[in-house]
């Protein structure tokens, strides 16, 4: 674990921060050479990803203050202030599936504007969200947030004291953030490979969205989460991005069972006319 990466002056750069900053940089970087092979304009993706950037960031930390009201109830201004520890800038408490829905919510809105299909850029950004993961998820690993259950398995890992996991757990856990980090690392090849052939649009966002269900369901059945972020069903406590998981999955296997006409179906990816760079 190595929360801290270095200063810069009074300020302290942490391994979470610069891994999340280096996802959006990178999926940037993927989606736009992956929306040269379609209709849509490359200079588009750049308009737009300061859009994502700036509405999945508030969406992950209003539904982490959602879940975690008690923390915010009697301080509301620690909700949006950066500079809540001194020397450190940034605020600690986003959830993927908030800046998911809030970024997917951006992106129809900026289709419509610019009056280009929604699902075709869906598909464009599908592999950028799974490289993404596998980025940041590595940051939370070296935070030592968003950490599993205790286990005595071999590659179970204990964590400092002072850090978040370390804290709580002075026994080894599950190295939850490195299962989804590798699991999103998967999800990023099939979606490559099955992007060649997908069979209309929206497919690989659909596949994205099918596989991560999957995934963020079976990890959270070994990641720890306090009791006001989950849900007790059967005596049995399920957290809240479960159920979301379960929601996105069906979701999924409606839009692949749903039935097309053979006018509606489009060419791979990779075989439509080039839009050259700017």
């Amino acid at each position: 674990m190595r929360s801290v990466l270095f200063h810069i002056g009074p300020f302290t750069i942490r391994s979470y921060g610069l891994l999340l900053a280096l996802s959006f940089l990178f999926g940037i970087w993927l989606a736009e050479r992956r929306a040269r092979r379609t209709t849509i304009p490359p200079e588009q993706i750049m308009d737009l990803s300061l859009y994502l950037i700036l509405s999945s960031v508030i969406g992950a930390r209003l539904f982490y203050v959602f879940l975690h009201w008690g923390e915010f109830s009697h301080d509301l201004l620690s909700i949006v202030n950066p500079f809540q520890n001194p020397g450190e800038f940034g605020v600690s408490g986003l959830v993927f599936y908030g800046g998911f829905i809030f970024a997917l919510l951006t992106s129809i809105g900026y289709a419509r504007w610019k009056r280009f299909s929604f699902w075709v850029l869906a598909d464009v950004m599908a592999p950028s969200i799974a490289m993404g993961l596998a980025l940041s998820r590595v940051g939370c690993f070296l935070n030592g947030c968003c950490f599993g259950k205790a286990c005595d398995l071999p590659w179970a890992v204990q964590f400092p004291l002072d850090s978040p996991a370390g804290s709580l757990f002075h026994v080894p856990v599950h190295p939850t953030q490195l299962y989804e980090s590798l699991g999103a690392l998967v999800i990023l090849g099939i979606l490559l490979l099955v992007d060649r052939h997908r069979p209309f649009d929206g497919f690989t966002f659909w596949v994205f969205g099918a596989f991560y269900a999957v995934l963020r369901f079976t990890v959270d059945l070994f990641r720890f989460y306090d009791p006001e972020s989950s849900v007790r069903v059967f005596s049995h406590a399920f957290s809240v991005n479960q159920f979301i998981s379960v929601g996105i999955f069906l979701g999924a296997c409606i839009a692949f069972a749903w039935p097309r006409k053979r006018q509606d179906r489009v060419r791979p990816m990779a075989t439509k006319p080039t839009i050259s760079a700017r």
